[in-house]
């Protein structure tokens, strides 16, 4: 009678320290957690912290609609007008290049490689682009667009170059979110007779639509910040051209590289308030695209 009373006491024991180990165990784990992301955040925030101080001191009027042209490094004034006109020429012509092969090739890989041999080939070749360094994409561009076939430096072949850049990083972003849409999607539209293509068009591209954009717009993220590509392919210059097929045009990594180079005081300030308005920039179209994938469904979208 003695241990079957004492068995059920021993049994509750038992539960009980297994219960309160797993509970010590999450919150060790918990803590761990915590102290990574703080140690993820903190240089981060510092930063931003750095970037914004030093920036907002020339983050004015003047800076926004004036050039460096007919300026030196130690007279005042002067702005980034025309290297923010060039990133965004060139950012927008890389992403229409870039964004539409993208997206294709993560579809082939997805929807209909089928892990034949040309899938497999292509996704090793996406997985060597994304290892390149980018200036090894400035020296390629330069080396067949600007050398071979002769034409001159321009916005355009900034654009190419950083194409080459982002690819790979669309591609992967996009090919892990179809393979995240459930198949029993794609299997209820093909019971309906729908045909392949418009299955990937009108259910599997706007269910995995968020994830998407995201990648996407970290691949711009990526790219605009880039130097060494558009110092090989646009060159420098500091007056204002719109013209991204002709010429010579200013960015706002060059811009923050020539003026970072200069000892004096005036091109230092005029050099953080550059990465301050290179970092708007991208917050403000991560912004847009978040709003655009939370607000936007095509037709045929959940």
């Amino acid at each position: 009678m003695t241990s079957v009373s004492t068995a059920p006491h021993k049994r509750g024991s038992q539960l009980t320290s297994v219960s309160t180990g797993r509970k010590v165990k999450d919150r060790v784990v918990q803590v761990l957690v915590y102290c990574a992301f703080a140690l993820a955040v903190i240089p981060l925030l510092s930063v931003l912290w750095t970037v914004i101080t030093n920036g907002l001191a020339r983050l004015d009027g003047t800076f926004f609609s004036f050039s460096m042209n007919g300026l030196s490094g130690r007279d005042a004034g002067g702005g980034a007008y025309h290297a923010i006109i060039g990133t965004l020429e060139q950012v927008v012509i890389t992403s229409v290049i870039a964004v539409p092969i993208a997206i294709l090739t993560a579809i082939y890989l997805v929807e209909y490689g089928n892990g034949g041999r040309l899938a497999r080939t292509i996704s090793f070749f996406v997985d060597v682009m994304t290892g390149i360094p980018s200036i090894v994409a400035g020296l390629f561009i330069l080396a067949l667009w600007l050398l071979t076939f002769g034409f001159e430096y321009s916005g355009f072949a900034g654009a190419l170059a950083l194409t080459i850049l982002m690819i790979p990083t669309v591609v992967r972003a996009t090919e892990e979110m179809l393979k995240l849409v459930p198949n029993d999607l794609r299997e209820a539209s093909y019971a309906l007779g729908v045909p392949r293509w418009r299955t990937v068009c009108f259910v599997v591209l706007p269910t995995a639509l968020t994830g998407i954009v995201t990648g996407v717009m970290l691949a711009v993220a990526r790219v605009m910040g880039e130097t060494a590509p558009l110092l090989l392919t646009i060159f420098f210059t500091k007056a204002i051209n719109t013209n991204p097929l002709e010429g010579p045009q200013g960015s706002l990594p060059t811009f923050i590289w020539e003026q970072a180079s200069d000892p004096n005081q005036n091109s230092i300030d005029r050099a953080w308030a550059g990465a301050l308005v290179l970092i708007l920039i991208i917050m403000l179209l991560n912004l847009g695209a978040r709003l655009v994938a939370r607000f936007y469904r095509p037709a045929g979208g959940r």
